[in-house]
């Protein structure tokens, strides 16, 4: 399979890479729909309720509390997936990376060209006068975090349940997808929409679908790869 996916890269001239919670999960970041990932876990409401926008608003204090328990993994390191990605794009073989992830390890790794559709924890901002901050706002801080200047609440800049996907970020990622002649899918299972409808922009060429189990997209792969993704990647040749 390797070898097959190799011949892929190579022949290909504009790559888009579209990732989800299973790139990260070698770095140590839980995914959240596998048998031991964020949604399996035991709380007082389920991950998709306390990561909703009507709960953020009205339960803000248990929000911060699951927030920074639960999404903030900041000693996270790239994995082989991230670096190999990254020198594809140095490479002038990968078009952009479209990630429904908010951890930022791809620019870590150093891709530039990121669409990052569910935002990132790294950028946040106040709620009343719009002044941003780093993740460190949040993280050092204690019950709601506070805006130092205005006293409004510091939002993170992540996509929650009811909001909508950043526009620009999904503009971007849809004419990069159309664009591209090799559209690797990888951890992901395909069932978070809009983000996983945008493989319907995909308009010619071939699709890999690396992923542990199953998706509804299976059909539509020229390759499947049942294997961890970085693991994949670290066999990946840069040419």
């Amino acid at each position: 399979m390797s070898n097959e996916l190799q011949s892929l890269i190579d022949n290909a001239g504009r790559i888009v890479f579209f990732g989800g919670a299973g790139v990260s999960t070698e770095s140590g970041i839980p995914d959240f729909r596998s048998v031991d990932g964020l949604y399996n876990q035991k709380y007082d409401h389920p991950p998709e309720t306390i990561l909703s926008h009507t709960y953020f608003k009205y339960y803000t204090e248990e929000f911060f509390r699951f927030y920074r328990d639960k999404m903030l993994y900041l000693d996270a390191k790239p994995n082989d997936a991230h670096i190999k990605l990254a020198r594809l794009e140095k490479a002038g073989k990968l078009l952009a990376v479209v990630t429904q992830n908010i951890d930022g390890l791809h620019q870590m790794a150093g891709s530039k060209t990121v669409y990052e559709l569910h935002g990132s924890v790294h950028r946040n901002h106040c709620t009343r006068c719009k002044r941003a901050y780093g993740v460190e706002a949040i993280a050092q801080s204690t019950g709601v975090p506070r805006c130092s200047f205005c006293g409004g609440i510091i939002k993170p800049d992540v996509v929650l349940y009811e909001e909508s996907l950043p526009e620009r970020a999904l503009s971007h990622a849809i004419s990069a997808i159309r664009a591209a002649d090799l559209l690797i899918i990888g951890g992901t299972s395909m069932t978070v929409y809009p983000a996983a409808g945008l493989i319907e922009h995909f308009r010619r060429g071939k699709i890999v679908l690396i992923n542990r189990d199953p998706t509804a997209y299976d059909g539509r792969a020229d390759l499947i790869i049942r294997d961890r993704i970085g693991q994949v990647f670290s066999k990946i040749e840069i040419r």
